[in-house]
């Protein structure tokens, strides 16, 4: 099991502690002072208990070059989740176009367990792909038309607009 030094607990608590302020924040959509102390207690103790569980990342994913890439990110998945949706949607409306479901697997340059699942959320979250399983760097994907069954012509078309941009990030 890896040991965490102390300087990285305390990063993963100020990060899992901003972002649950954030949601907090939304939540009750207001700055009250009542709120806002109430939430600085809640979301702190949510944090201490949750350090080792839900953190994965320090204080580093805060540097402006990646909080620019995980934006660039977001661009980049709209366009996925666009253009997947209106091929989607003329498959609906035409069907006599064909379909050919599969599943094709591919292997990918991520390492770190977040950031796999990252990409595999992405994937599943574009219409007519569904992330089946990850094991260790293999992606095994349900394809609503498979136009290839090579793995690096498949990752290609299916993942590799993403995983350019997470291997910046993470």
């Amino acid at each position: 099991m890896q040991t965490i030094s102390f300087s990285d607990k305390l990063q993963r608590f100020i990060l899992n502690w901003f972002f649950l302020m954030l949601v907090w924040i939304m939540f009750t959509s207001t700055f009250a002072v009542q709120e806002v102390v109430i939430g600085a207690i809640v979301t702190m103790f949510i944090s201490l208990m949750s350090i080792s569980m839900f953190t994965c990342c320090t204080l580093k994913l805060l540097s402006p070059v990646r909080i620019f890439w995980m934006l660039y990110y977001f661009v980049v998945f709209l366009i996925a989740l666009v253009k997947a949706n209106l091929d989607v949607a003329r498959r609906v409306l035409s069907p006599s176009l064909p379909i050919n479901p599969g599943v094709v697997k591919f292997k990918t340059k991520l390492t770190t367990n977040y950031s796999k699942m990252v990409l595999a959320n992405s994937i599943t979250l574009t219409p007519g792909t569904l992330t089946i399983d990850v094991i260790d760097d293999t992606f095994y994907i349900h394809w609503i038309d498979v136009t290839t069954t090579d793995p690096e012509k498949a990752f290609t078309e299916i993942a590799e607009s993403f995983e350019k941009v997470l291997l910046k990030i993470f």
